[in-house]
Parts: structure tokens; sequence; C-alpha cells
């Protein structure tokens, strides 16, 4: 059995995020959707608020089976290995996400050669989306209706009082 790991802060989760979910489901037998806790990044949702709202787009999307969402903290390789998986997925929307996600991918190797790293490069129509510019744009009261799921847009304007 296939077991995959797809980690991010998603904070919130995108539309493109969505899609390296819907992919990534159908080529492993597993998918670990998981919420990491980023020391180095101020989130706006906690990662509890987050693991809720990916399971409601998961699960209105018709996207939980063999797909298991939960948070988790500290090293990424330690907790592929917890759960029994072999590869780490990774959505990549140019370039210099490439730069950034190799150097990662290159020190996981390092640290575990049993586990691979996998690159999805993002469908076009997402491939300018980050969640930092849905967050700015929701702020600033911009329309980002097409780039997430509903719900998600509720709670962007809850955080913001919108």
């Amino acid at each position: 059995m296939t077991v995959a790991v797809y980690p991010g802060s998603f904070d919130p989760i995108t539309n493109g995020h969505l899609d390296v979910i819907k992919r990534s489901k159908k080529l492993f037998d597993r998918l670990f959707v998981s919420v990491v806790c980023n020391y180095s990044k101020k989130s706006l949702f906690t990662k509890e608020e987050r693991v809720d709202i990916i399971k409601t787009v998961l699960m209105d999307n018709g996207l939980t089976d063999n797909v298991i969402i939960e948070g988790f903290e500290g090293l990424l390789i330690n907790y592929v290995k917890e759960k029994h998986a072999n590869v780490i997925v990774r959505g990549l929307r140019a370039v210099t996400d490439f730069e950034y996600e190799f150097a990662i991918s290159q020190m996981n190797r390092h640290l575990n050669s049993e586990i691979d790293t996998v690159f999805l490069m993002a469908n076009e129509q997402y491939s300018f989306i980050s969640s930092n510019m849905i967050k700015e744009v929701a702020m600033l009261g911009g329309d980002i209706s097409s780039q997430i799921h509903p719900y998600v847009l509720i709670k962007l304007k809850e955080k913001f009082n919108l």
C-alpha cells in the first residue's frame, strides 16, 4: 500500500490545494492531508480551525475516502515515518517554489532515504494563488470567491469581521 503525506500550513486551504488533493488521492492508496504548525509563520487560523475547514471542504467535495486530515507538530520526516508513509506530496506553482521545495526534499532525503518527495505542478488556473494572497485580498474586501471554497470565504469574513 502506498501512503502519502501532503503537508502544508493551509492557512487557508485554496482551490490550488484542493486540486493537489484531488490528484494525489488518485495516485496513492491513502493520503494524509497534514496541517503543519509552522513556527516561522503567524497563522490567521489555529491548527484546529484549519483541520476543521479542510474536513468541511473535502466532505463537501466528496473527497474523504482514503484521505485523513489531521494536524501535527515537529519534524515532517518523523511524522511521515510515524504514519507509515513513503511519499511526501508537494505542489509547485512556479520555479521559485521548486528551489525552496527542492532544498527541503533533499534534507528530508538525507534524514530518511526511504521516503521520496513527489512534486505536482499546479493547474495553470491556480498557479498564481497563495494562501497569503487570499488572506490579503480578503482582508481588503476583494472578490476571491472563485479561488476558495464558500466555507473558506465564510471563515475569512468571520476572521476579518467583514
